[in-house]
């Protein structure tokens, strides 16, 4: 996305501010969008988050799943979603799982060297809020945000918060061993987002509550390919255009989100990892045995995925029906860590909470002498409080197709529900009793 260290890092802010402040300037003038989805009076309040109602996201999904949570603004994280909490048909009151959610830094080098941003905390990721247009978030409400810190102090507004629900398709479907009937239901999902410009870049960044529990974290970029980062003599980029003179620079996109978990409305959770192993097939059997283990993460750790490996953070309050503990299972998708730095290695990091342990990188608010990157925080504490990082690399290698504009390209993962609800919280009323270890089928 730039030329030279000085040149690059100047162009980018330059380019952030002044786009920022068009955007702010443009909110002074724009009402919100008018379509807005349904959503669910609390019954009472101490089922309502502690936010004002300005602060607040309630949403009843068509399946009979609300989730609620407050937001609020960050100087540099941005939207900053808490007291989350999931309260599918059939539980009496909302099950806490959040304390809170939020992206923990975008980390972004290039391939020749020559310079590296984090968004977040150096570059104004968090002033680069845009106004969003009706279009954007259709039959959703456009909620208005004041930036902290804005480039343009007198118009710090931005219609830049976007709530709204999608389908996803089919959230299950069966048919039954009798009678030959189907059962079959579409998923509904609750999208908060935001877009950030950061340079050329939009950083799109949406969280996907879905009504089965499920929560989906991610981050897409688009915007433009920086016209002035173009290198035909380092051999490492990918000519763009025609021929093969101009070169666009190679470059990667390290995400961090940061998770503090709040299951059953306390935090003190305990993380578990499990692995699963391979043995050669004993005499008599058809296939080799797989035996899975699991180990308690007692300390803090920097994790990495290998195959048949996941990990869980577990309620120490609250239970199922069943009489099982809570949990939820980190999902990670795809990725290609960037193995330039400690606090890039590795995929999942567990630490001890500290409050002033926010970002994975230049980390600015902790005092003189504490680490700066979340690396030099996994030092051996006992986890009693753990805070779930998760780092998910792109290597961006461009393309003629990124060209003009950029089609989004997404990161990220998924925490999903394991023993939140007894059975499937869109289980219909017909099934209702088989749950466990049924005789004769469906």
């Amino acid at each position: 996305m730039r030329v030279n260290t000085i040149n690059r890092a100047r162009r980018r802010a330059a380019v952030g501010v002044s786009v920022a402040a068009l955007a702010a300037g443009a909110a002074a003038g724009a009402g919100p969008a008018v379509a807005q989805p349904s959503a669910t009076s609390t019954s009472a309040s101490a089922e309502a988050p502690d936010c004002s109602a300005a602060y607040r996201i309630e949403q009843k999904l068509s399946t009979g799943t609300t989730w609620r949570m407050c937001w609020h603004y960050d100087s540099k994280a941005g939207l900053v979603l808490e007291d989350i909490s999931y309260q599918p048909k059939g539980e009496a009151a909302p099950i806490k799982v959040l304390a809170s959610a939020r992206l923990g830094q975008i980390d972004v080098p290039y391939d020749d060297g020559s310079v590296e941003y984090d968004d977040l905390t150096g570059f104004g990721f968090a002033q680069g809020l845009v106004n969003l247009a009706s279009g954007e978030c259709p039959g959703g409400t456009i909620k208005t945000v004041k930036v902290p810190e804005a480039w343009d102090p007198r118009h710090p507004n931005v219609n830049g918060l976007c709530t709204t629900t999608r389908s996803r398709g089919h959230a299950y479907r069966m048919q039954a061993d009798t009678s030959n009937k189907v059962y079959q239901q579409q998923g509904k999902d609750l999208l908060v987002y935001t877009v950030n410009k950061v340079g050329w870049y939009e950083y799109m960044t949406e969280w996907r509550f879905q009504d089965d529990g499920m929560i989906n974290m991610n981050v897409g970029a688009t915007g433009s390919l920086s016209p002035v980062d173009y290198d035909a003599g380092d051999g490492r980029g990918w000519p763009i255009g025609k021929g093969a003179t101009a070169y666009a620079t190679s470059h990667s996109h390290n995400v961090f989100w940061r998770l503090d978990f709040d299951l059953d409305g306390s935090a003190k959770g305990r993380v578990e990892q499990y692995d699963s192993q391979l043995s050669a097939p004993a005499r008599g059997q058809e296939a080799p045995t797989n035996k899975t283990t699991s180990t308690k993460v007692t300390n803090e750790l920097a994790g990495d995925a290998r195959n048949m490996r996941w990990w869980r953070v577990v309620s120490t309050a609250g239970k199922n029906k069943d009489g099982h503990a809570r949990s939820y299972e980190i999902v990670q998708g795809a990725t290609n860590k960037y193995p330039g730095h400690g606090f890039t290695k590795h995929d999942v990091y567990f630490t001890e909470y500290d409050k002033c342990e926010l970002f994975a990188s230049n980390n600015p608010g902790c005092a003189g002498g504490h680490p700066k990157t979340l690396d030099k925080w996994v030092n051996g504490q006992t986890l009693t409080h753990p805070v779930v990082w998760v780092n998910v690399g792109f290597h961006h290698i461009a393309r003629d197709e990124d060209q003009q504009p950029m089609p989004v390209h997404w990161q990220g993962f998924s925490i999903a529900p394991r023993d939140v609800t007894a059975m499937n919280p869109l289980t219909p009323a017909a099934l209702a009793d088989q749950n466990g270890h049924v005789e004769g089928g469906s």
